[in-house]
């Protein structure tokens, strides 16, 4: 069971917190704080696994806090849930280690998604042992994804497209002249994509040798 700490000063998101987390199987909130100076003192008394943290708070902020649990060596994760947009914080959270980054509002289904993966991630960093190069790839893929900005001149709707398409053909390899006719965009800009869901390790790629004229690029869906 994952032990978690609420570190939030808004008393409604703290149920929301806490009611979602108790939605999901695995998790079990044990306590609830409302500012960073607190948080201090509790984590100094008790363990716990995963912290889900805000980041404006009175006496000590959420950055503050995290660098605290740093400063202390505190073998404790940290999911940051806040209204906190700007991308010095965004950026200070990630490089101080925090598995994932949720602005508010946020959806049900991207909170479950975010506690989803910390499992996976937990399970494999304390009960797997030794753990295999395909192992790490999966959760640096878990890390990119909820992180990382698209580059320029990709579009959401299209990506969305193009995941649906893979998605949907998890099994098999495909060119991106087939994901191109599937998602009904052009084979350039199907390629572009392939290319950046292979860099976040989304895909996988493969290259198919023909009879005749040159080998092709072929992709599927990573588990």
């Amino acid at each position: 069971m994952i032990k978690v700490l609420i570190v939030e000063d808004d008393p409604m998101v703290a149920y929301l917190d806490e009611k979602y987390i108790n939605a999901v199987q695995g998790f079990e909130v044990i306590d609830k704080v409302s500012n960073g100076e607190d948080a201090i003192e509790i984590l100094s008394k008790n363990k716990y696994d995963l912290i889900i943290l805000d980041v404006y708070m009175p006496k000590v902020n959420g950055i503050e806090l995290l660098k605290e649990i740093r400063k202390k060596f505190l073998d404790v994760d940290v999911i940051f849930v806040t209204a906190a947009k700007e991308h010095e914080i965004i950026d200070q959270a990630l490089k101080l280690g925090a598995v994932d980054y949720l602005i508010k509002p946020f959806e049900f289904e991207r909170f479950k998604k975010a506690l989803k993966n910390y499992l996976i991630r937990h399970e494999l960093l304390i009960n797997a042992g030794t753990i295999n190069q395909k192992d790490i790839d999966f959760l640096t893929k878990i890390h990119l994804e909820v992180s990382t900005e698209l580059p320029k001149g990709l579009h959401e709707l299209t990506l969305k497209k193009i995941k649906d398409v893979i998605k949907e053909n998890n099994q098999e390899y495909l060119s991106a002249d087939e994901v191109a006719d599937f998602a009904g965009v052009s084979r350039v800009t199907a390629r572009r994509y392939l290319e950046y869901l292979e860099s976040i390790v989304f895909v996988e790629c493969e290259i198919k040798y023909g009879t005749v004229g040159r080998p092709s690029y072929v992709y599927r869906l990573i588990k």
